[in-house]
């Protein structure tokens, strides 16, 4: 009874060594750290309490072949299974975690052609119509553009993300379309949309139902390929969650305006990145306020935006498409 008691404490010690062992490897990650943690402190724990039940019995005159029965029945085969499984679970959901957070990465890529940087959501308007003239108007103005994108627009990628099926897509499409009344907005949500799925279907080439989708719908007309619901379908598709869709539809709005400032020499490149960082806790603000919503509840909160952004084709001289 004692070589099988002390059997069953060299395998969980040899377990806690082989977890341990593994997690070194992959340290990196939090919640790997904090097991390896654990499983360290639940050895040294271990051998602690087998040297006190071994104590208290010597003192109480119990034999030694019983040692530690009562601590050690039944514990050796079954957790190292255990143990084992988790292990393989966690190094197959690992490797899908981190692609999908390269693919979260590329989508948010300035590089991505989907033609962002051609659009000023009407702030090239708005500076020729004197209502920016200094940072801090540009800072306000941009916060108001964040507000009115998360009133109008999270719903529908919203929606998108968490249904991503081309009925669903479909009747997004159709709805986002009826709701803009600003025909230089619509144009502009179309033409990003539109070259976004293009990218999307190309690149994204392990999910095959986005090209599918994109040539069902070109050849049958019925979508207009406006950018919320695109980016929410593709986000949906790639296995984003809602929150980081919305933040990151959040996250782009306010870097193609910030850098639309720059070229219109509102701000310099420098200035520019501190004004994205400052700004930042107030789109995380604005992103909870208006995250998952149905796109019933969709409207605009700054309707002053909607009209100076549908003057823009009336500019004499433009640098931007809207």
């Amino acid at each position: 009874m004692l070589a099988q008691s002390w059997l069953c404490k060299d395998v969980v010690v040899m377990l806690a060594f082989d977890v341990v062992g593994t997690l070194r490897t992959r340290r990196d990650e939090d919640c790997n750290l904090k097991l390896w943690l654990w499983v360290r402190e639940l050895k040294n724990f271990w051998r602690e309490g087998l040297l006190f039940v071994q104590r208290e019995e010597e003192e109480e005159g119990i034999s030694p072949d019983v040692l530690g029965s009562s601590v050690l029945r039944g514990c050796a085969i079954a957790p190292m299974e255990d143990q084992g499984e988790l292990v393989e679970k966690n190094k197959s959901i690992a490797p899908r975690e981190a692609l999908l957070q390269w693919s979260e990465w590329q989508l948010l890529d300035s590089i991505l052609p989907t033609g962002g940087f051609a659009h000023s959501f009407g702030l090239e308007a708005a500076i020729q119509a004197c209502i920016i003239s200094d940072p801090e108007d540009l800072k306000t103005y941009i916060v108001h553009v964040l507000d009115n994108t998360g009133s109008l627009l999270l719903p529908f990628v919203y929606s998108a993300t968490v249904s991503p099926t081309m009925a669903n897509w479909h009747k997004l499409e159709k709805l986002l379309d009826a709701t803009l009344t600003n025909e230089v907005g619509r144009k502009a949500s179309t033409s990003q949309g539109s070259a976004l799925m293009r990218v999307a279907a190309a690149v994204f080439t392990e999910i095959p139902s986005l090209k599918m989708m994109r040539d069902a719908s070109l050849g049958s007309g019925a979508v207009s390929f406006h950018h919320a619901p695109v980016f929410g379908l593709i986000c949906g598709l790639l296995g984003l969650g809602s929150g980081a869709s919305q933040r990151a539809y959040m996250f782009i709005t306010m870097r193609d305006i910030i850098s639309a400032a720059t070229r219109l020499n509102l701000v310099g490149p420098l200035g520019a990145a501190v004004m994205q960082h400052q700004i930042a806790s107030v789109a995380e603000e604005l992103s909870k306020k208006w995250m998952d919503r149905k796109v019933d509840e969709a409207c605009q909160c700054t309707p002053l935006l909607d009209t100076v952004q549908g003057c823009h084709r009336y500019l004499f001289s433009r640098l931007f498409c809207s």
